[in-house]
């Protein structure tokens, strides 16, 4: 049984009548995902799920710096981050001979304002990756997936 205090639970719900928009809940929050229009289907109506995975990483890891900064009282003033995602060819992966195999990639450029000195700019960049998100996709991560059919 998972561990109830965080456990969070997220609705998602596309009906009959949407090719790809998504309605997404969580709690009082609502947000819509879709394919973008290059994809047959797609009507650009909302962000696409690999742009919530990127933007779940760096508001965890824009929170978890400012945490940090203001924890040790540094000058930090505004955090911005650009997120990118791609898919690279797995040059030393286990399955080199199928040229298809690629790797997904994460690039995410942290750009700090704030009179702070080279070793407190490298201190937050390590503490970067400490944020839970990212943690969660970097460590060991199961998913379960349960079938309920509901008529």
């Amino acid at each position: 049984m998972p561990d109830q205090i965080s456990q969070k639970i997220v609705h998602v719900h596309l009906s009959k009548d949407d090719v790809f928009k998504t309605t997404l809940t969580a709690g009082n929050h609502e947000l819509l995902a879709d394919e973008p229009r290059n994809v047959p289907g797609g009507n650009d109506q909302g962000s696409d799920p690999y742009d919530y995975l990127l933007m779940s990483l760096g508001s965890c890891t824009a929170m978890t710096v400012k945490m940090y900064a203001r924890q040790k009282k540094w000058p930090l003033e505004d955090i911005f981050l650009e997120m990118r995602h791609s898919k690279r060819h797995a040059e030393d992966c286990a399955n080199c001979e199928v040229p298809e195999a690629k790797i997904d990639v994460i690039e995410k450029e942290l750009i700090i304002k704030g009179d702070l000195s080279q070793e407190q700019l490298d201190k937050l960049l390590e503490i970067s990756k400490k944020c839970p998100v990212h943690k969660t996709l970097v460590g060991e991560l199961e998913i379960e997936s349960i079938l309920s059919v509901n008529m």
